[in-house]
This record gives structure tokens, sequence and C-alpha cells, in this order.
């Protein structure tokens, strides 16, 4: 008899609320290992509800989470995090290795301190992400790409096998943007699970294997070329959604607004 192995994430029948107001409905997602997923949808639509819900940080009215087959408090060690920059206090005092460090914390003993082995492996994910030479400036200190690279090393560190991110590429150069990506996908090759709230149509068909549509309740998931057609887009978005043309040299899909 075969036994498969349990998804990274199952999401069944999920509702959340903010003061009683619910802000997602019944979201059922059950996610593969090495998938590559944006979650697309406006402003309010939940986008970073969900991840901080997986993550924990909210509590669900209805439903349940599993991360590798386990209630989601039991597995969130196997899982890296990367918040939206606005929700980070900059002025706090720690260095950008300090930082990277605070993704060793799931693998030392609480009472032991960081090793020199976490040290040289916090170095090495600061180098991968060019950030080794900022290793002391504090990370206020640092440009916004630069505080976006040095949270995607802390990720690194952490060595997870799901990786949620909110909005990585928000207010980062192109140069940092290309490396995050490429980061994203080396991941993905390396059988990791990974969920990125992310806002620009223009780039979602280059960057994700799958999309993951939301708007207070999942509007459709699969397939990036399955999903993103104008008749999802438009029921994802509505009238809030502006007409697309081209953005640079990039020809991006129109979408018609219906009214």
């Amino acid at each position: 008899m075969s036994t498969h192995l349990p998804h990274p994430l199952e999401i069944h029948d999920l509702t959340v609320a903010y003061n009683q107001k619910p802000v997602l409905y019944g979201i059922d997602v059950e996610v593969k290992e090495g998938s590559l997923v944006g979650i697309i949808g406006p402003n309010g639509a939940g986008k970073s509800t969900l991840i901080k819900t997986v993550m924990g940080m909210m509590k669900p009215e209805d439903g349940y989470i599993k991360i590798f087959g386990e209630p989601g408090k039991k597995a969130i060690t196997r899982v890296g995090y990367v918040p939206q920059r606005e929700s980070v206090d900059w002025d706090f005092p720690v260095t950008a290795m300090d930082v990277v460090l605070m993704g060793r914390f799931g693998h030392t003993r609480w009472y032991k301190r960081v090793s020199k082995r976490d040290r040289l492996f916090a170095a090495e994910c600061l180098e991968q992400m060019d950030m080794l030479t900022y290793a002391d400036r504090q990370i206020g200190n640092l440009s916004g790409g630069q505080q976006q690279r040095v949270f995607l090393a802390r990720a690194l560190a952490q060595q997870s096998d799901l990786y949620l991110m909110d909005e990585p590429f928000d207010g980062v150069d192109a140069v940092t943007e290309k490396a995050i990506i490429g980061l994203l996908k080396n991941l993905r090759d390396q059988k990791k699970t990974l969920m990125i709230v992310h806002h620009d149509l223009s780039t979602a068909q280059e960057y994700f294997d799958q999309l993951l549509l939301l708007n207070l309740r999942m509007v459709a998931y699969g397939k990036t070329a399955d999903v993103f057609t104008n008749e999802l887009l438009q029921r994802t978005y509505g009238g809030k959604l502006t007409v697309l043309s081209e953005i640079g040299s990039r020809k991006v899909a129109e979408i018609p607004s219906s009214g």
C-alpha cells in the first residue's frame, strides 16, 4: 500500500476576522512540494492576513491549517518568513548580521549561545545575497533593497522547507528584484515550497509557476497559464482593476473593465 507524504501546506475552510468582521472566507488550498506560488489580489483582499494566519500570528475563526501534515504551531520551525517592510521597526539597534543570526534560533537550544558555526553559516547567507560587506551595519542605515536582502538572508539561515514572503519585491531596485527572483527559483529547484504575496501583475506570469487569486474568498488557484486570464483577473479585481498596457518595454495583459 503506497503512502504519500503530506503537503507542505494545507488550508481547509479557513475563515479569519478582524474585530468580528471576516476578512477571509472559506479558503481551501493544498500547496505541493516545490511550488513557487504568487498570491495576488487587490488591496484589502486578505493576502497578508493569509500569510500571518499560517504563521500563527492571527487566529482563525474557522477551519484549520496543516504544515507538513501537522497542526501549524507544531511545524512552524520548518517555515521561513519575510514580513512586509513597513511592519519592521528599522530603528531597532541591530546589525545585518544580528538579523540573519535570528534565523538560526530554531537550530540552537534556547540556553546555548550562537555558535561559531552559526556565525559562519549566517555569513554565507549574507554573501549569497551580496550583503556580507554590510554585516556590521545597523539595519536602519541600509537602503530598502539592502534591508530586503538581509531579511532574505535571514530566511535562508533558517534552512526552512516552506517560505512565506509578504511583498519581498516592494520598494527594491531592479538589480535586487532580479536577485530575489533568482533566489526564489533556486529554492524552488531545491524542492523548497514558496508562497509570495505580490502586487505587480506585469511580472506575475514571469515569476510564478502557480497563482492564488484572492479577494476575501479564493477566486482561483492553479498553474499560472490556467488562472492568469482576463476573466479570472476581472473577477479578482473587479472595478478596481485599471487597464494595463505597456510598462517599460514589457507588454502585459490588457484587462478591459466590465463596468
